[in-house]
């Protein structure tokens, strides 16, 4: 049973949500996976997932936070998602409609809000490598979209919720042209441009020989070397650290990405290029960091 300082972390992603229990000790007392609801552009019936998720952890004993993190444009802050483009989310006061939904159903316990790579990041980077606390270190997840996180001596950059949106960058020529980034390198471009039931389905088809699964995947590729390569020389970072449910394919992705992205960087420190120590677990962990942090300050929202 779960005792003071339980805090239950929900990473809310584009096609699915992740929540994960622990106790004040770090213990995992629960982890499980809901789909994300779909064409949902009030955010409610997110907020009531988020309250199923908070309703199962109190079968474990008693829940002191809840850690909250989603895509797009976060405003930390306000509660607010400015932007979320595979959500269908523009301007959603998501911590407040969850926060109604949980006290609707009687719990009434701190929301600690924020973005889900950031959170991702936080994870990363201070949890394993203390390198990695020092210097700038992108966390890249490469899942339904793509997005990124500069940390910058342990600091997460947040640039007013902006920072780090890599996949809405326009790809200004080449056969891609007019595209954003993410249409072409992320998890679910790559399955919907190879016409696969998901991105891992595509590298099997990859491992086989297909063509256009592969020619797919070399475009992913080439375009997230180009994202990582920029990111990079702007930010001097040492390591860019690759998590999402691509980084699962192995050396299948990131033999060839390590290779792109040191020939993009003629004249400049190539990074290391390294799969994200807690898969795709890192948003859900990083959301329990935020509540454990938002009880130790005291300052419950």
């Amino acid at each position: 049973m779960a005792g003071a300082g339980a805090v239950l972390g929900v990473d809310v992603g584009g096609t699915g949500t992740k929540a994960r229990l622990t106790d004040t000790d770090g213990l995992v007392l629960d982890e499980t996976r809901v789909p994300t609801p779909r064409d949902d552009p009030s955010g409610d019936r997110l907020a009531v997932a988020v309250a199923d998720l908070a309703a199962r952890a109190l079968d474990h004993g008693h829940l002191d936070a809840v850690g909250l993190v989603t895509p797009g444009v976060v405003d930390e802050a306000a509660g607010t998602v400015v932007l979320a483009v595979n959500l269908g989310w523009q301007d959603v006061p998501v911590r407040g409609l969850v926060q109604a939904e949980l006290v609707r159903r009687g719990i009434d316990v701190p929301i600690a809000f924020g973005h889900d790579v950031r959170a991702g990041a936080l994870a990363e980077t201070h949890t394993g490598d203390t390198a990695l606390s020092r210097g700038s270190v992108a966390f890249v997840p490469v899942g339904t979209g793509l997005a990124s996180a500069l940390v910058v001596d342990g600091q997460v950059v947040s640039g007013g919720g902006w920072a780090g949106e890599i996949g809405q960058v326009l790809i200004p020529s080449g056969p891609h042209a007019g595209l954003r980034v993410e249409e072409i390198a992320s998890a679910g471009g790559v399955a919907r441009r190879s016409g696969s039931a998901s991105a891992h389905a595509a590298m099997l088809r990859v491992r086989d020989g297909d063509p256009v699964a592969t020619a797919v995947w070399d475009d992913c590729v080439a375009v997230l070397a180009d994202a990582l390569a920029w990111t990079t020389a702007v930010a001097g970072c040492h390591t860019v650290i690759v998590g999402g449910g691509l980084a699962e394919s192995g050396p299948l992705l990131f033999g060839p990405l390590r290779t792109a992205v040191a020939e993009r960087l003629v004249g400049v420190r190539a990074p290391e290029v390294l799969p994200a120590a807690h898969g795709d677990a890192a948003g859900a962990i990083g959301a329990g960091m935020l509540a454990r942090r938002l009880l130790e300050s005291g300052v419950l929202l």
